[in-house]
């Protein structure tokens, strides 16, 4: 593959600020010159602009229970859109690539702003443990321009390249607070393709709030583009902390980002969904007859990466758990919880026996995901969650992580999250990249564009991932960082 060096050739970083009296952008322009070994950027203030709203926001948002324990890692997001405008229209309608790129930021800019004033916590800075600071402060938005076209990158997706179009964060550790908390980097190719990355703070932002927070501002950036008498959505953000307040007594676990950090590798796999429905016949069962694409798909990585693990290991593991994260909104009992925004997430473990193949095939680790999910949906789907029962939820997962006795699999499922209904004025995107936080072991699935099959990206120690990404069973289902089409 053609090295990515010198693709990404300007960059302009311009700070949106949401107050509801004042949003303040800072705009900037830097030289960006791009090598694997090494990434250098001068930025220039250029401007600085005043926009005003009248109404006024809290000056203290507060955090919930669920949030209070969610870790300061951030996860990405990227989003393509071809070009649309094709050359002879271009012709047509005398719209230049250059006068398509300065209406579609302003339109971004403006659509952004009057999003954030819906979704003004994410223009604040974290307070504490269990609080947000809405002082002006904004989030990022960050312009860059890309020498090459988007086909380039959807032709074979480089994850270390995509990476790149993503905003650049400052490190923060456990307990640090007054950093940003939704930064945005917008990307512009030179066929007139865009790729609008997200990097956002997992403190008070699950899949779910992104996927509300996007489709809200996408919605906007629509009516702007369209309409003279813009009707915005109505959506609010409600946190939740109106059902799940913040516990008085808190002290925060151990920040799970620190718990398995050694050299590991991303994969990207893509499930069709004719393979998948293979693959589900395979894995049906007397005890599930009908299993999900999500516990087909996690029990065939489960079990290859298992696999991968024991041929590199000099010792044998009693036994090997999946910790798959849950969106609780789907869970819990109390009333009015669905539409909360923030954190609310929760998990349940899966485990195998170790108790040899037939124990461990599909249909084995399938019933083991079914029945772990089954008795979390009775557990806290039938009462009243308090705090408490929370913070004992997540110290489970936390001790969970740290057995060193067993192989942790960590996943998250994005599938069904309306990502490919943000539709800014130019179409609906072509590809979805969902989280990519090199951590070991952790594992994220997401919908194709065609809803019906399933993307994955997961992280493994090097070693593990050389003969993870070898095994003829998988490779029977999946294909390995496929053309986007």
């Amino acid at each position: 593959m053609v090295g990515w060096y010198g693709v990404l050739s300007g960059i302009t970083v311009n700070r949106l600020t949401c107050s509801f009296s004042t949003i303040l952008v800072a705009v900037y322009y830097s030289f960006y010159f791009l090598d694997r070994a090494l990434l250098i950027f001068k930025l220039f203030l250029l401007e600085e602009e005043s926009f005003f709203s009248n109404s006024s926001p809290p000056s203290i948002f507060t955090l919930s229970v669920f949030d209070q324990f969610s870790p300061t890692v951030y996860f990405p997001l990227l989003l393509f859109y071809p070009n649309t405008v094709q050359p002879r229209d271009r012709e047509l309608n005398s719209i230049d690539p250059q006068s398509l790129v300065v209406e579609r930021t302003k339109l971004l800019k403006t659509s952004l702003s009057e999003t954030l004033t819906r979704f003004y916590p994410f223009a604040g800075r974290i307070h504490d443990h269990a609080s947000i600071c809405c002082n002006d402060k904004g989030a990022v938005f960050v312009e860059a321009k890309v020498k090459c076209s988007i086909s380039r990158v959807l032709e074979e997706p480089d994850l270390e390249f995509l990476t790149e179009l993503i905003p650049k964060l400052e490190s923060t550790d456990e307990g640090e607070t007054g950093y940003v908390l939704l930064n945005v980097q917008v990307n512009f190719f030179e066929c007139g393709g865009i790729a609008i990355g997200f990097n956002v703070s997992h403190k008070m932002i699950d899949a779910y709030t992104l996927s509300t927070f996007i489709n809200s501002w996408a919605a906007t950036s629509l009516g702007f583009g369209t309409s003279d008498h813009t009707v915005f959505p109505s959506h609010q953000y409600v946190g939740a902390a109106s059902r799940f307040p913040p516990l008085d007594l808190f002290k925060p676990p151990p920040q799970f980002g620190k718990l398995a950090k050694e050299k590991c590798i991303t994969k990207r796999l893509v499930f069709e969904s004719s393979k998948i429905a293979y693959l589900k016949s395979e894995a049906a069962s007397a005890a599930v007859p009908n299993p999900t694409r999500v516990e087909v798909v996690s029990a065939l990585i489960w079990r290859t990466a298992m696999k991968a693990s024991s041929a590199n290991s000099d010792s044998v593991r009693s036994s090997s758990t999946w910790l798959q994260i849950v969106n609780m909104r789907n869970i819990l009992a109390q009333p009015s919880g669905k539409n909360l925004m923030g954190n609310l997430l929760g998990f349940f473990a899966a485990r195998s026996t170790g108790g040899g193949e037939s124990n461990d095939d599909l249909q084995g680790l399938v019933a083991a995901m079914r029945k772990g999910s089954e008795e979390f949906k009775v557990k806290y789907g039938t009462k009243f969650v308090s705090g408490e029962d929370v913070s004992k939820l997540m110290n489970e997962y936390g001790e969970d992580m740290q057995k060193y006795d067993t192989e942790c699999y960590c996943s998250t499922s994005w599938c069904r999250f309306p990502f490919y209904e943000a539709d800014f004025g130019w179409g609906k995107p072509l590809m979805s990249v969902p989280a990519t936080v090199e951590l070991k072991n952790l594992i994220t699935l997401m919908d194709t564009s065609d809803g019906g099959g399933v993307e994955a990206r997961l992280t493994l120690k090097e070693e593990d991932m050389a003969i993870f990404e070898k095994n003829e069973e998988l490779l029977a289902f999946a294909s390995l960082n496929p053309t986007v089409t």
